[in-house]
């Protein structure tokens, strides 16, 4: 799923230069997805292993370089990739908000398909439902709720409209602006039906989503005319 989501990221960003949209040459693309990967992963494992299971990786700290056993952070992934891509800009004296845009369309599908990933893993799944499409996930008991597929759809949805309004004289930032509250909206809720442990009365991922939503609103507002 990662790799199709490289692909789709490629293909999208590719014709973006040839459109005269991005700012950047093909060989300058290759380098900076190569970085984003590569920054994405390791962002992604370092925050999952600081914010959703500490006591584990102080014990067994050489698990963290173990990604194929799962443990993938969306919030440190993020981070990491806007590091790398400010850093980018600054080295080719290149716009970040123009670059971000434009990037932001083709990663919230890719977002879709790392959730299609969690499906197929079987991780990540809901509480127990009674509804019909309730799915008996290896090691559980009873039907769950697939949140994987929940958020599959929503991500597929804030690609739609990303992708509708591409083309919309907005100000550079407000693409990237509008995906994290969207995206903040959409991950807040679902986070109420999974299967995941509470601190106070949040998730993990409901705390970390919250600035990710307020950042979006910042930069919306920002930009507002």
């Amino acid at each position: 799923m990662y790799l199709l989501a490289f692909l789709i990221v490629h293909y999208y960003c590719k014709r973006a230069i040839k459109q005269g949209k991005l700012k950047i040459t093909e060989k300058e693309l290759d380098d900076l997805l190569g970085q984003q990967v590569l920054a994405m992963i390791i962002g992604a494992r370092i925050f999952y292993a600081l914010f959703y299971n500490p006591t584990y990786f102080m014990q067994y700290p050489w698990k963290i370089i173990a990604v194929w056993e799962g443990g993938l952070s969306f919030h440190g992934g993020l981070i990491a990739m806007i590091i790398t891509g400010v850093w980018f800009c600054r080295k080719k004296k290149l716009h970040f908000w123009q670059l971000v845009d434009v990037f932001i369309v083709p990663l919230s599908l890719g977002n879709a398909l790392g959730r299609i990933g969690n499906f197929i893993n079987g991780e990540l799944y809901g509480i127990p439902t009674s509804l019909p499409w309730g799915i008996l996930f290896p090691g559980t008991t009873e039907p769950r709720h697939p949140t994987q597929l929940y958020e599959a759809a929503y991500n597929v949805l804030i690609f739609g409209i990303l992708y509708a309004t591409r083309n919309k004289p907005w100000k550079p930032g407000t693409h990237f602006g509008l995906f994290l509250i969207l995206y903040g909206i959409f991950r807040f809720a679902t986070e109420f039906i999974k299967d995941l442990p509470v601190y106070g009365p949040l998730t993990m991922g409901q705390w970390l989503t919250l600035p990710v939503f307020l950042a979006g609103i910042w930069l919306v507002w920002r930009n507002k005319e």
